[in-house]
């Protein structure tokens, strides 16, 4: 495949993994109002996050920005996520 096609693929990939992220916002919100959800899907997806920010980072030769920048928001989102639950 020609390197602009997988560029374009990478942050298209990143969008919709934020928009994943985000998607914790409603489930924030009810853990907030008593409602509380699941507590380790979102651990779990923390966890997963921060392996992805750090794989993204430490790549040689350079940095896989997509994979930083897609699984960051997943970090915040998740530990938030699971904080309210418990």
């Amino acid at each position: 495949m020609n390197d602009k096609f997988m560029q374009v693929l990478g942050w298209v990939a990143t969008v919709t993994a934020i928009a994943m992220y985000f998607s914790y916002i409603p489930q924030i919100s009810r853990n907030l109002e008593g409602d509380k959800g699941d507590w380790l899907q979102p651990l779990v997806a923390a966890v997963n996050c921060s392996l992805w920010v750090t794989y993204g980072f430490m790549k040689k030769p350079k940095r896989d920005w997509p994979i930083v920048v897609a699984n960051s928001p997943g970090i915040f989102f998740g530990l938030f996520a699971f904080a309210t639950a418990v």
